[in-house]
């Protein structure tokens, strides 16, 4: 493939990021043109070494890092959800993008922004803790390890939600999310009574839509199992910058995916 066709099947995929990178798909579209311009001076710019799509958005990201754009240009209206993430500051926004928007691996997310892995843990984490600040709800923990469930409901009222509860068993989810409806649970595979936390997910979702991320030891059971769609899944022992930015990304997926059903 030339480079110019492979330009051009990820040149979708640039205008979406620098979209929501910037806050704007004018804005966006210049940063993509002053380097195309870029490559087209200089082919050797472009670093192949983890593939074609990442050595582009290593590219984007140093004009996007070096060069600043005039802002003269029309701005074009963006979801509600896109102002949210164009809050989060810039570095931690990046990162943020590439995991969750984009699907990068946290290795090709460090090639791209030319970072270490760990300090892209540490952009996702504070990019979590930002984008709750915007997008705080009310949470249900489905967990019966007490002492995980502890660290679970401090990192979630420290990201600035509010916890409804802790459930250990299924009859306890089912009645605590009767009481209040939450906007995000966080739940486990399997629970103490032997009952099933992927079971009693499924059945609050029979009666109202909710992001969910499952943390738990067993993420093959996950992968067998009648799962819902979408939800995420994060292995035991889990970083807490993990947490942090998966859940927000479930947030922000699932407000994104109500603006587009209200537009459409």
């Amino acid at each position: 493939m030339s480079r110019s066709q492979l330009v051009a099947e990820h040149l979708p995929l640039l205008r979406r990021y620098a979209r929501a990178l910037t806050g704007n798909q004018a804005s966006g579209d210049a940063y993509v043109g002053a380097m195309l311009e870029a490559l087209l001076q200089d082919g050797s710019l472009l670093d192949e070494r983890h593939g074609a799509r990442s050595g582009l958005f290593r590219l984007f990201t140093q004009i996007w890092n070096s060069v600043t754009m005039n802002d003269d240009a029309e701005v074009v209206p963006v979801q509600a959800s896109e102002k949210r993430i164009s809050n989060i500051t810039p570095l931690p926004r990046q990162a943020f993008l590439l995991l969750s928007l984009e699907g990068f691996s946290e290795e090709e997310v460090a090639f791209v922004l030319d970072v270490e892995v760990s300090e892209v843990r540490a952009l996702a984490d504070t990019a979590g803790r930002e984008m709750a600040a915007e997008i705080a709800t009310d949470v249900l923990i489905i967990e019966d390890e007490t002492f995980i469930a502890m660290d679970i409901e401090s990192l979630v009222k420290n990201l600035g939600h509010n916890v409804i509860g802790v459930a250990r068993t299924h009859a306890d989810a089912i009645a605590l999310a009767q009481n209040k409806k939450p906007g995000l649970i966080l739940a486990d595979i399997q629970l103490a009574d032997g009952s099933s936390g992927l079971d009693a997910v499924n059945e609050l979702l029979r009666t109202f839509e909710v992001p969910v991320v499952f943390i738990t030891a067993y993420p093959e059971r996950f992968l067998t199992g009648e799962r819902p769609e979408p939800a995420f899944l994060i292995s035991k022992p889990f970083q807490p910058a993990m947490v942090s930015a998966v859940a927000s990304q479930a947030l922000f997926f699932q407000r994104n995916s109500k603006n587009r059903a209200k537009a459409s």
